[in-house]
């Protein structure tokens, strides 16, 4: 009787645990990030001309974020990307996102970084316009990452600056996906952003979801 006890206990163990993992309450939605480029005042006014301002195509999904009307064509030494999207609103510094394909394509070597982590990265010439310029260690390939809220956090069991590993809910392949960083702040709203490169690897669209499955502590 009571290794019959142990193994109900043991299943129903099993059972719970995999209901759990399959609670879409724990799920994340995707973006993916085509590549884009985030502009300061400066570089904007000579790309666009004095005292323009950008204007808004479509909300993003995270607060405050948008995809611009304006585009630029982004310039390497083996070839250029003509209509890159401009994302508002304006930043203190100015940064270019693309994958690793694109940097094949335009012949640049750019390191995965952060957001907002450009020092010694690669370098592109970048034309609007009205002027075109010479952005020297702005382009990047952005590491893949969480926004989520602190409610959030703490619902996932996680903060600001762990990194996860994710497992594609979703995607027939069933792609992990690791060392993803978690961003969370108040004004997040919860959203997995890869690039192309990475949805085209795992067959992941926009929307699709995603799960965590193991937390390394920042």
């Amino acid at each position: 009787m009571d290794i019959n006890n142990q193994l109900v206990q043991s299943l129903a163990a099993e059972i719970a645990s995999t209901l759990k993992v399959k609670d879409r309450s724990y799920s994340i939605p995707v973006g993916i990030s085509a590549r884009h480029i985030h502009l300061n005042r400066q570089d904007m006014e000579v790309l666009f001309g004095a005292g323009h301002e950008l204007t808004v195509k479509s909300n993003l999904k995270q607060p405050g974020q948008f995809a611009a009307s304006e585009t630029v064509c982004i310039a390497g030494p083996k070839g250029c990307f003509p209509s890159v999207r401009v994302l508002g609103p304006l930043r203190p510094n100015s940064q270019i996102e693309i994958s690793r394909s694109d940097a094949f394509a335009l012949g640049i070597n750019p390191p995965v970084r952060d957001s907002g982590d450009t020092a010694g990265s690669a370098s592109l010439c970048v034309i609007g316009p009205k002027g075109m310029l010479v952005m020297n260690h702005k382009a990047i390939c952005a590491k893949r990452h969480i926004h989520m809220s602190e409610e959030d956090a703490t619902r996932f069991g996680v903060k600001n600056g762990d990194s996860v590993t994710v497992e594609s809910a979703d995607s027939g392949k069933k792609i992990m996906f690791y060392d993803v960083r978690i961003r969370a702040g108040r004004e997040f709203v919860l959203e997995m952003h890869i690039d192309t490169d990475e949805a085209n690897a795992a067959e992941v669209k926009n929307g699709d979801t995603v799960r965590i499955t193991a937390v390394r502590q920042g």
